[in-house]
Order: C-alpha cells, then structure tokens, then sequence
C-alpha cells in the first residue's frame, strides 16, 4: 500500500485529489422515474457539513436542478439539488392529485440525503430548504408538515426525516386555497394543475371537494409552534392586502399572509419585499449561510 501511495505521490497525486473525485456527483438516483434524480455538490471539511437543498422553480411543471454552489462550498456546506416529477408526470401515472407527485418527491430526495449523511460526510441535522416560486412552496411546505418518517418501514431511507433546519426561499406560494388566495388577491389565478383541473375558477367551484387536497398540500396549512426559522423574499411591487399586484403568483401579499400565521404560533420568520427598509439579509443565500453556519 505504501509503495502505491508513492508511486501516486509520483504521478501528481495526492488524498485531497480523490476527495476532488467525489465531490460532484450528477444525476444520483433517489427513486425510479428519470426525474427523480439529484445532484450533489461536497463542500470540503473534516466534519460533517450542513447542506443546502435546492428545489427549482417552474410551476412543478417545467424546470430544473441546474444551480451554481460556489457561495455555499466556500463556506463549508454542501449543496443537493433535486429534480422531481412535474405534475403532468402525477397525470400520466395516475397520482392523485397531481401536486402530491412533485411535493413527495422532494420529500424522498430529502430522506435519501440523510441516508448518505455518513457516505457523503453531511450533518443530518443542519439541511436548510431553499427555491424559488413552486421550489419554494415546495421548500415551505417540507418546512411545516409534520415528519413524515416511518419508524416502522422496512426501507431504511423512509425511516429518515423529513423536517428541516431552516427555508429561505423566493417568491413563493403560499397557499393552494383559491378562496383565501382571492380575498388577499382578486386578481389571484395560478395553482388548478396542482389538482388537475383547468382553471381557479374550477376550483373554486369545487372547493368543497378538494379541500382535503388544500388541506394537505398547502404550507400555511401546517404552521406549528415547532417549525424552523424561515426567511422569505419577494419582488415586485410593495404587497398591499386586497390588491391586484401586475404578478400575483409571486406577490409578497403571501410573505405577509404568511409571516402574520408563523408570527402567531412563534416562528421565527424575515420577510424581505419592496418596502422593506435596510433589510437584515439581502437574499436567502446570506440567510442560508448565516443559519447553516452558526
């Protein structure tokens, strides 16, 4: 073995450049779909390090993981971001409702990632969710359910959990109920894919049907005095409650529907839209950083 390491030594080698073979890893496979495939971005340490999950946008119907780490692995945390079934995958394999194909998914990602925590040198603890618009109501939605590991399950990657450190995430849902969205936003239209209808003036229709789906599937819904510390920014213009802001689907009128009910049951929780006066963090990134590292 001696004499393999100093004919490596020899070659240009050294420990520190296999460590470089393994920290990029693409298209790691969680589950069977082809979507269902995450990339992995190792920050160097020799301790186990937090981890960003990154969650792309695009309406859980289009988009992808493609994402650039270098602020995170400069500051020792690594970086996993997932791809997942968009919901017209749910259609074509008859889940139902379509939402539920791409906000499990992410939840799986998830617990297969604290499965590789030995492998892959992670603190299991220290995962902060992060996206933007569906990745991060997506990220939200991880941020406030109860865990859903299964203690009892014969796969040990279900026995992992699905709770979060912390969420920073950008312009994101908040909810899929269009009767509250319309009162915060008359103009409010985004969200009928998510249960696999045409528009959110059916859904409105069928409210009372679906409601268990909005229940289920929306993040405010979930909000408990237990939840981890969340940070939301938002463009645009200044959220006013009851307008029609040019961009409703990404409106900071959510951030603040959503900080009054986290604010309410005792979560710590920044709010960062136009308006906002020197703000304690300019983008979910130094916010990511500052909680990961502490």
């Amino acid at each position: 073995m001696k004499k393999l390491f100093l004919f490596l030594a020899l070659l240009g080698f050294t420990q520190q450049a296999f460590a470089a073979d393994t920290k990029e890893m693409k298209d790691v496979p969680y589950g069977d779909h082809p979507r269902q495939v995450l990339d992995f971005y190792q920050a160097e340490s020799d301790k186990p390090t937090p981890v960003v999950f990154y969650i792309h946008g695009g309406g859980w119907q289009g988009g992808d993981k493609k994402t650039n780490p270098k602020a995170y692995l400069d500051k020792g945390i690594s970086v996993v971001a997932i791809n997942y079934r968009y919901v017209k995958n749910a259609v074509e394999e008859g889940v139902t409702p379509p939402v539920k194909a791409p906000l499990e998914d992410a939840a799986r990602a998830l617990q297969f990632v604290r499965s590789k925590a030995g492998e892959w040198n992670l603190d299991k603890e220290k995962i902060g969710a992060t996206g933007g618009s569906a990745g991060g109501c997506s990220s939200l939605w991880l941020s406030f359910h109860d865990d859903m590991a299964d203690p009892n399950s014969e796969d040990p990657i279900a026995r992992e959990s699905t709770r979060l450190y912390c969420a920073a995430v950008n312009g994101a849902q908040v909810s899929l109920d269009p009767k509250e969205l319309r009162e915060w936003m008359p103009n409010y239209r985004y969200g009928a894919h998510a249960f696999g209808l045409p528009n959110l003036d059916v859904v409105m229709e069928k409210r009372e049907s679906v409601m268990p789906w909005v229940k289920e599937y929306s993040p405010i819904e979930h909000v408990t005095k237990d939840d981890p510390p969340i940070a939301m920014f938002y463009g645009g213009e200044k959220p006013v409650l009851g307008s029609s802001p040019k961009d409703p689907t990404h409106s900071g009128v959510m951030g603040l529907k959503l900080k009054e009910r986290l604010e309410e049951a005792g979560v710590d929780v920044v709010l960062v839209h136009p308006g906002v006066e020197k703000p304690q963090y300019r983008n979910a990134t130094e916010y990511l950083i500052e909680k990961l590292s502490n």
